[in-house]
């Protein structure tokens, strides 16, 4: 059973999941500052929201750049009917790969990577390639980064998004 069929979340443990996605360093005072809630009624929904799964961590963005990994790319793959990168490979074999998802369509795998250059991308296409066809696309920038989830906006905007609103949001 979901939180949501339990009563689900109110407008405040929305509130507070919209706080924790913009600072999830906030304490926990003055997190329930923001929220109208004292420390300990606060501490008890999120101990809640935590329980329920809803929350499932708390995470540092990093700058992969000034870790030396500049370059970001994502990999669709195909694999080879005798041979799939989910079954048979194993994430020590790629440690470019920081995110990977299961596709429905004309590939199985999408990979999110990060890499130090093109030389470097080039080999670990050429090890991909050991799993199947693969397209690689190169991200130039990024225009809209770790979108909060936010359900307290009921009144979604009927027209399509112009480019002022999908830049990216510095906070």
């Amino acid at each position: 059973m979901s939180f949501r069929t339990k009563g689900g979340p109110d407008s405040t443990d929305l509130k507070i999941l919209h706080e924790l996605q913009r600072h999830a360093r906030i304490s926990l005072n003055e997190l329930g500052r923001r929220v109208g809630l004292s420390s300990p009624s606060v501490t008890e929904r999120v101990r809640k929201l935590e329980e329920a799964g809803i929350i499932q961590g708390y995470h540092a963005e990093i700058d992969r750049s000034k870790l030396g990994l500049p370059v970001v790319a994502f990999i669709q793959l195909r694999c080879a009917p005798d041979i799939c990168l989910f079954k048979s490979g194993c994430a020590e074999q790629f440690p470019e790969v920081i995110e990977m998802y299961k596709t429905a369509g004309s590939h199985c795998a999408l990979l999110k990577v990060a890499v130090e250059s093109f030389a470097h991308l080039e080999g670990l296409n050429e090890r991909l390639g050991d799993y199947g066809q693969q397209v690689t696309t190169i991200v130039t920038s990024c225009v809209l980064d770790h979108r909060s989830i936010d359900q307290l906006k009921t009144d979604a905007d009927a027209t399509a998004p112009t480019n002022t609103k999908w830049l990216r949001q510095v906070q």
